[in-house]
């Protein structure tokens, strides 16, 4: 995610350079076209061609709309993650006490040295589960060693990365420990499970949620022919504007090249930003910032545990947030 408030100019020449060479060669040629060589015949009227451009403006903000909300929707879902998982880590430290709370579990109060176990093992697995879903939608398996395995003890990481959708597995694995919890420890009541249930519930939703983007890419019909206009448009501005600026008066048709660039490039970059912002968990300039989130979370949920030694927050590299 890109968080200066004006894009460098450095910037906006890398992603938009190849519409500025390109048309500036196109106009030059029909323009020495026109006036040198003496082809009048490809001047065309201006009305058609700014018929066009309209057609084109609404097509391309209606396929822009559809690309930001699905930007939008995927920081709404990781808000909801960063949300739940505060929660999860309150119900974790303060549900799991020492106090046999089940009437039907015949069992001893927990040691200290078991509540510090068990607390570390349901946190830090869903840090571990966090940083499996950001791996999970970017198709990132390479990552796992430095991201994930840390927070899950060995042999837990060694069978968990062999599945094909770790983070699910994981949530499974929480259900189940908290059924041991329930049954086995009476260390949970009916409510405190069922609580802490719904919230594995939740988890399993926003990332079902985050997957359905992923895996559902922006229909093509509307990416492809919003391209597709942009283009023809592009085209036929030079001979449609050709015409305008002749009347002006002798070689002033050689102003076409400065001003239909400019129109291409305002309209190639409208539609350019719409596709960056079409698959938002790519890792890319314009997409979540899925690392940071992860990072800000385990720097949450360590610090409810009491740790005071945590990884610093995430910093921006080249004005952008991963």
């Amino acid at each position: 995610m890109y968080v200066r408030n004006n894009l460098r100019p450095r910037v906006i020449w890398r992603l938009t350079w190849r519409s500025v060479v390109v048309y500036t060669i196109y106009s030059t040629v029909v323009c020495y076209l026109y006036g040198p060589l003496g082809l009048h015949s490809l001047d065309i009227p201006w009305q058609p061609v700014g018929t066009l451009g309209t057609a084109v403006a609404f097509y391309i903000g209606f396929k822009n709309n559809g690309s930001y909300d699905r930007f939008w929707e995927g920081r709404k879902l990781w808000g909801g993650i960063v949300n739940y998982s505060r929660s999860w880590a309150m119900q974790a430290l303060e549900f799991v006490t020492s106090v046999v709370d089940a009437p039907d579990v015949q069992a001893q109060p927990a040691s200290a040295n078991e509540l510090t176990e068990r607390h570390r093992t349901l946190v830090f697995r869903h840090v571990a589960w966090v940083n499996a879903v950001r791996l999970h939608l970017r198709r990132q398996p390479e990552l796992w060693d430095t991201d994930v395995a840390p927070f899950l003890k060995p042999e837990e990481s060694e069978r968990m990365r062999h599945y094909r959708n770790p983070p699910a597995q994981m949530l499974r694995q929480q259900a189940a420990d908290l059924r041991v919890l329930r049954e086995e420890r009476g260390l949970l009541n009916d409510f405190q499970h069922v609580s802490m249930v719904d919230t594995i519930r939740e988890f399993n939703n926003l990332q079902g949620a985050c997957e359905r983007i992923k895996n559902t890419p922006f229909p093509r019909q509307y990416a492809f022919f919003s391209y597709l206009f942009v283009q023809i448009f592009s085209l036929l501005l030079p001979v449609g504007l050709i015409g305008e600026f002749e009347k002006m008066g002798p070689g002033h048709f050689w102003l076409t090249v400065p001003f239909a660039v400019l129109v291409a490039w305002v309209f190639n970059t409208i539609e350019a930003v719409g596709h960056f912002s079409e698959n938002p968990f790519e890792n890319e300039m314009n997409d979540v910032p899925m690392t940071a989130i992860c990072r800000s979370i385990e720097i949450d949920l360590r610090e409810m545990m009491g740790e005071t030694k945590v990884p610093p927050a995430l910093a921006p590299v080249d004005d952008i947030l991963y």
